[in-house]
């Protein structure tokens, strides 16, 4: 399955001349992926190009289950080059790879086909001369590139911090230095992973190519953050985000990151209510904040959780994660469910109460004829002792259960 993800930044102009020189020396088809081996630049072919490397190159986009199965080697753990078998069904050559590392960093990858699984010692050491001057290559443009996500990082963390002083001097130097721009529609997503078997590293390149390409699109334009296990993406707009931009946005986040990193990293995602100034972006990085909780606590959503979208929720959520547990069900509900196993019941008045109290719209949703619906309520009333008539008592009943919706899920939130 071919997926929409982003493309790795392509490679200067020296890292190019160094490709095609030591794929020269080969005779071999030579190229250099990042860490999520997305290509970076690539020579020209030597009749050794397989159906993996023609699609890349032709579609420009990677083959999702190629990646994965690249990565499963644990090619970027290795602390030197080695082989790794081809796959026929991925119509995948075998190829020889070398990890470029200087001064601790995984710069990338260099992928060498090697149909064999063989190379002379003379054709190694070639590669071995030219994975130095690669990784020095690439660890000098690393080192800009590093100080300008970093200030970015920054800055964005200023402008979405506690001080309104250190909020306002951020925003400003955003807009002067053309790093974001003045718009009426303003929203900040986050983006969470859990820690798994993955390395630290791994994890925020992870992050970093998963979002990266969501920061300039035709619609929106922004600057992001990467963190330990988390990424925080600040997006304006000039217009309204279509109905579902943003959800589809998410899942496609959410479907890289699934690419990029095991299934224990189980991502999620965040998304804050949209302001109208980029002076208020801290208020939709706080909702955005809890809607990482109800993503990662309700499995209904699927792992995106959009504050306009939450209604109660939203308020129960920013309760300390301490006193989120079973007190805080009313007795009442308590009752019900010690007092009936039948889920009926409580199917019902979860029915009713989402129906507004309507009986037509809650007896058609439950398929029930409406005798056998009041006799349910009234049931309902003499277990809890509450009138389902009475504003307050049903809001009781209602919160209960979506409090009760929120325990179900066990799943520990990662502390954001």
């Amino acid at each position: 399955m071919i997926e929409r993800l982003p493309r790795a930044r392509p490679g200067s102009a020296a890292l190019q001349a160094l490709v095609d020189d030591l794929a020269e020396q080969l005779g071999r088809s030579v190229a250099i992926d990042d860490p999520l081996v997305r290509m970076i630049c690539t020579s020209r072919h030597f009749g050794d190009e397989d159906p993996v490397r023609i699609r890349t190159l032709l579609q420009g986009r990677a083959d999702s289950d190629g990646i994965r199965y690249v990565l499963a080697q644990g090619v970027t753990q290795w602390s030197g080059p080695g082989f790794i078998d081809g796959r026929d069904d991925l119509g995948l050559l075998p190829r020889y790879v070398v990890p470029l590392r200087e001064r601790g960093h995984l710069l990338g990858l260099m992928m060498i086909v090697a149909p064999q699984q063989v190379l002379t010692e003379q054709e190694t050491k070639a590669i071995a001369r030219a994975a130095r001057a690669m990784s020095a290559q690439m660890y000098a443009e690393h080192l800009a590139t590093d100080t300008e996500e970093t200030d970015a990082r920054d800055l964005l963390l200023e402008l979405l911090g506690t001080s309104p002083v250190a909020r306002d001097a951020a925003r400003q130097r955003a807009l002067d230095r053309g790093l974001l721009r003045e718009t009426p529609h303003v929203v900040v997503s986050v983006i969470q992973v859990s820690r798994g078997q993955e390395p630290s590293g791994q994890i925020e390149v992870a992050l970093r190519g998963a979002v990266e390409g969501f920061r300039q699109t035709r619609s929106a334009h922004g600057i992001m953050a990467v963190e330990r296990d988390r990424a925080i993406l600040l997006q304006v707009r000039d217009r309204p985000p279509g109905p579902d931009e943003l959800g589809e946005q998410s899942r496609r986040i959410i479907e890289a990151l699934g690419t990029f990193l095991d299934a224990s990293a189980a991502p999620v995602v965040g998304v804050g209510g949209r302001q109208a100034r980029l002076a208020d972006a801290w208020t939709s990085y706080e909702q955005a904040l809890v809607a990482v909780r109800a993503a990662r606590r309700l499995p209904a959503r699927k792992g995106v959780g959009d504050w306009e979208e939450l209604g109660e929720f939203a308020v129960l959520l920013q309760l300390p994660e301490h006193a989120l547990n079973e007190s805080l069900i009313p007795k009442p509900l308590r009752t019900l469910t010690e007092a009936n196993d039948d889920p009926r019941l409580r199917d019902t008045l979860l029915c009713f109460l989402e129906n507004a109290g309507s009986i037509p719209k809650t007896a058609e949703a439950l398929q029930l004829h409406r005798t056998s619906l009041y006799y349910r309520l009234r049931q309902i009333q003499q277990i809890t002792g509450l009138d389902l008539d009475n504003g307050a008592d049903r809001l009781i009943l209602h919160m209960g259960l979506r409090i009760e919706e929120l325990l179900a899920s066990r799943a520990d939130d990662v502390r954001v």
